[in-house]
């Protein structure tokens, strides 16, 4: 059964086409640099914002329309299944992410909730083997359920921290099965409303341990798939463990869990915690811990989530410059957990939105590998830092001073005399080629 039977394969036809069912800017056999786009980007697919969400809001019920969901239970789930492979050929993308619910519905009990898990993965794991798109990432979602409600990891909860356990050592079990390249941690309830009634200290020490047993787990299995945090400060608790990329590599450092993750980096998140998404991946690459992305924007009007799917081509065009500078994602990639507007609710408008997102990190990929190539931003950051490469400075960076020495230096100046750090005309720089080399 076809799902979305007036639209063909996705093809690249060039800037100048007009067509709204081809990409623009994305062609994923383009070299930039030394790897195709196609590699150097690793698109995925959400399958819970892509073929489970039904357009529902606080304030309204869902507006979709998707042929599948005239299924209920089971017979929903292997729909949706098929819708995503017809999705996943047509779109070309070379992969796709999950939580386990996002494929099969909970059962009566846990054991019935695996078993649903076992016929879902057995009949996607006969997809994959017809298909090019493979699995980026799984999850656990521990935060929707009722039983959640304080916590998963960090609940006060004991039967709680076990259920969580049981549900994460089923999706490492999938992982393996599947060959999924990396498995997140997403604490979505990981986290306090007030300290008045949290024991903060418990909560993340069995927050670590829970951690530290999922390593040994994998271990034992032979799962070898890269584990990744996702950070966010807020929404739905108060205050989440996992606040940002500097909160949560503390976090790792104290539990010694620094060498097991990296960080899946979603843009929606960095900007709720008060960064710019290129200082989340900044952040994380300057202290290696880079591993994956969740390609979203967020609405600067409204203080939520909003995970629109991304359009912004000077943020695109930053956050590849820290990417390309980071050697790639590696076994990462970029994952579109974004939904479409709850006004766009016909199944064409899944294809637009996917087509947008791709055409925008294209033009960053191509416009961020230029400014590299040319050491535009290189440049200016070296100048402005080059009185740490001689003379004093250079005895401060190299350790080779003390605050005697540094004292006597100070005494010794007549004046000090700063350089503008010309920001407007840097600006005016990335501008100038975002429009020179979008297209190119």
């Amino acid at each position: 059964m076809s799902y979305f039977n007036n639209i063909g394969k996705i093809n690249y036809e060039g800037p100048k086409s007009t067509n709204p069912y081809a990409f623009k800017f994305y062609n994923p056999e383009q070299k930039i640099g030394n790897q195709t786009m196609e590699e150097y980007l690793r698109f995925g697919v959400a399958y819970w914002h892509t073929f489970a969400m039904d357009g529902s809001d606080p304030f309204g019920a869902g507006t979709m329309v998707r042929s599948w969901d005239k299924f209920s239970e089971m017979d929903l789930a292997k729909a949706r299944l098929e819708a995503a492979f017809e999705l996943f050929e047509k779109l070309n993308v070379p992969f796709f992410c999950f939580h386990d619910v996002d494929i099969a519905p909970e059962g009566s009990n846990l054991k019935e909730t695996n078993q649903n898990l076992d016929t879902i993965v057995s009949m996607m794991k006969d997809y994959m083997k017809d298909s090019k798109t493979k699995l980026l990432w799984n999850t656990a979602n521990n935060f929707t359920n009722p039983r959640f409600v304080h916590g998963a990891a960090s609940s006060n909860s004991a039967d709680v921290f076990a259920y969580s356990a049981a549900k994460v050592k089923k999706g490492l079990e999938i992982g393996k099965e599947l060959g999924s390249d990396n498995y997140v941690f997403w604490g979505g309830r990981e986290g306090y409303e007030t300290l008045l009634n949290t024991d903060m200290k418990l909560e993340m020490d069995n927050l670590g341990r829970f951690y530290h047993m999922a390593i040994d787990y994998a271990k034992e299995i032979g799962y070898d798939g890269q584990f990744l945090i996702e950070p966010k400060p807020k929404e739905p608790t108060t205050h989440q463990y996992d606040f940002d990329v500097a909160t949560s590599f503390a976090f790792l450092q104290n539990y010694g869990l620094q060498n097991h993750f990296k960080f899946n980096i979603e843009a929606n998140h960095a900007t709720l915690a008060g960064h710019t998404f290129e200082h989340e991946l900044r952040y994380a690459r300057d202290i290696n811990m880079l591993g994956s992305v969740d390609a979203n924007q967020g609405d600067p009007l409204l203080g939520w989530d909003t995970d629109e799917f991304p359009a912004d081509l000077y943020t695109a065009t930053l956050a590849m410059y820290e990417i390309i500078k980071n050697g790639g994602l590696g076994r990462g990639g970029l994952n579109f957990d974004a939904k479409v507007r709850r006004g766009s609710f016909e199944p064409e408008d899944l294809f637009h939105a996917h087509i947008a997102g791709m055409d925008t990190y294209a033009i960053g990929l191509k416009v961020a590998q230029k400014l590299i190539d040319d050491k535009v931003l290189e440049d200016i950051v070296e100048n402005r830092y080059k009185s740490y490469s001689e003379g004093i400075g250079l005895d401060i960076v190299s350790g080779k001073t003390d605050f005697r020495k540094l004292e006597d230096h100070a005494l010794g100046l007549n004046e000090i005399k700063q350089e503008s750090g010309r920001l407007e005309k840097i600006k005016a720089t990335i501008n100038r080629y975002l429009i020179t080399y979008a297209a190119e």
